[in-house]
């Protein structure tokens, strides 16, 4: 089994490469985001970016700081033979990328260009969390970058650290995907 570990600034392209892997390569696609949407669900609170911190941090400390990338590999688990390959997306704590390495696994970093990834975001209006002015978009951005707690807390930075490959998303999404493809050796 491969796996790869999806990490970058928001907006910049880790679900479409996670899609990419999934679509066109025969990988699960697993969403960090997702497991701790449901855990917010499970605990009745609101889907709320600080409430995601505040339960990633609360697994990490409770489980481990790779607590995230076992239970993507637990989704995987359950379905045996099925996927040639596991990618997980958004790895925002250096102990997620530490876990992706223990087994075996890459780590991609996926940047572009501050403005394109606010209008990306800010075109998908997923929720009231993508309506923020393009200065609160950076803001909280520099937010998450470093870790302003324990080693427990979001520290995106940490991450790009021990990234092994690196990718820019600043053109169209076949651009992008040819650009994954040649890095990752899929093309």
């Amino acid at each position: 089994m491969k796996i790869i570990g999806i990490a970058g600034t928001n907006g910049s392209g880790k679900d479409s490469l996670g899609q990419i892997l999934d679509e066109r390569h025969g990988y699960l696609y697993v969403s960090v985001t997702d497991i701790l949407r449901e855990g917010l669900r499970k605990q009745d609170l609101p889907i709320e970016r600080e409430n995601m911190r505040n339960l990633s941090a609360q697994w990490r400390r409770e489980r481990g700081l790779g607590v995230l990338i076992d239970k993507a590999l637990e989704i995987f688990e359950k379905s045996p033979g099925k996927y040639k390959g596991l990618a997980i997306a958004s790895l925002r704590n250096p102990g997620e990328a530490d876990r992706v390495h223990e087994l075996g696994g890459t780590v991609v970093w996926v940047d572009a260009e501050p403005k394109i990834r606010y209008d990306r975001i800010h075109s998908r209006q997923r929720s009231a969390e993508d309506q923020k002015t393009f200065e609160e978009f950076l803001a909280e951005e520099q937010a998450e970058m470093n870790h302003s707690g324990d080693e427990a807390t979001l520290n995106v930075a940490g991450v790009k650290v021990k990234a092994d490959i690196f990718l820019e998303n600043n053109g169209n999404l076949e651009e992008f995907q040819a650009a994954a493809e040649k890095a990752l050796n899929l093309a």
